[in-house]
């Protein structure tokens, strides 16, 4: 082999990226210090972008398809080159590939609570979590922000940053839809397609766009869960009056868990004997139900009544006939 034809084997004549992988976002082309010839043929494949840079400068780009580097094809490299009638002479660029396929299943969460402004509640912590896919729109503009000198990017290298974007814009995002938490912890695709078109904002800056967004889960405050519960339950009473007498008697299973003094048995004893002697009175006045201090001297024997069931003073089936004569009363 002559020094001519070991000149010409070291040219490189055809640029191509076989993409075997799942991940991959940007591919140099592994040139080796090699020069590319004359007329060499750059296959670039569909959800593939192919950009020549000179010395760090973004030259030509390249979609799907067979092309021939030559002058006529290369008109922003012919130009920072300053090839006015064509070349003959080998050349040397870096070639990179873009995918611009669409990456699914990113995971995005809120590794702290964030505060929401909410029209219920005001302000309410909320930890959040769900998925997001996307997709490179402008290869140019991605590959100045994540390139680099990296010859390979993959999408876990950039993602840790568009995670950031979210979670930061996440709360204020929320916020701007006027999305309630009653409603949040109802409608999670939803509220994704919502949220999707504010949270593209951030992405467009990196030649992204955001194609998918998920909400999957939202963990509310306890006292917020506790609200939720509460209007269930009023839902199902049907009324008011059937729910102030459900939650009487859910006050009674938390008396226990409540510091305060208690009377004694004799104290709660006799004022349930005062309770059932006011259950004598004239039917005018039972139709009209106990009056503002009757109500509270009646709430207040229920927690005491709690109380001596958890101490042990009452056994159960005393303390649930105390408690349906007390309810009755409400």
């Amino acid at each position: 082999m002559g020094l001519f034809d070991f000149i010409r084997n070291e040219l490189i004549e055809i640029i191509e990226w076989v993409d075997n992988s799942t991940d991959t976002v940007i591919y140099k082309f592994p040139d080796r210090e090699n020069n590319l010839k004359n007329g060499a043929q750059l296959v670039v494949r569909e959800s593939q972008v192919a950009i020549l840079m000179d010395e760090g400068r973004i030259a030509d780009v390249f979609g799907p398809g067979r092309h021939v580097l030559s002058t006529a094809n290369v008109p922003v490299l012919t130009t920072l080159r300053g090839w006015k009638y064509g070349f003959d002479s080998p050349f040397k660029v870096d070639v990179y590939f873009v995918s611009t396929r669409q990456f699914t299943n990113l995971k995005w969460g809120t590794p702290n609570p964030v505060i929401l402004r909410d029209p219920e509640f005001k302000q309410v912590r909320v930890r959040a979590f769900g998925t997001f896919a996307l997709r490179v729109t402008e290869p140019a503009t991605f590959l100045k922000e994540f390139a680099g000198t990296n010859p390979l990017v993959r999408i876990s290298d950039v993602e840790g940053q568009l995670r950031s974007a979210i979670v930061n814009k996440f709360s204020d995002t929320l916020a701007e839809a006027n999305v309630s938490v009653l409603d949040l912890a109802r409608n999670y695709s939803e509220l994704g397609e919502r949220l999707r078109p504010l949270l593209q904002d951030d992405f467009a800056p990196y030649g992204l766009e955001l194609t998918r967004f998920y909400l999957e889960n939202a963990s509310l405050p306890p006292e917020v869960e506790a609200f939720l519960d509460k209007t269930t339950q009023m839902s199902m009473a049907g009324d008011m009056g059937r729910f102030q007498q459900f939650q009487a008697g859910m006050a009674i299973e938390k008396a226990a868990e409540q510091e305060g003094g208690i009377g004694g048995a004799a104290v709660l004893l006799g004022g349930l004997g005062n309770m059932m002697g006011n259950a004598a009175a004239p039917a005018q006045q039972a139709a009209a139900g106990p009056t503002a201090p009757d109500r509270d001297q009646i709430m207040k024997l229920l927690r005491e009544l709690g109380q001596l069931k958890a101490d042990g003073i009452l056994t159960d089936a005393e303390f649930d006939a105390k408690k349906a004569e007390l309810l009755a009363r409400l």
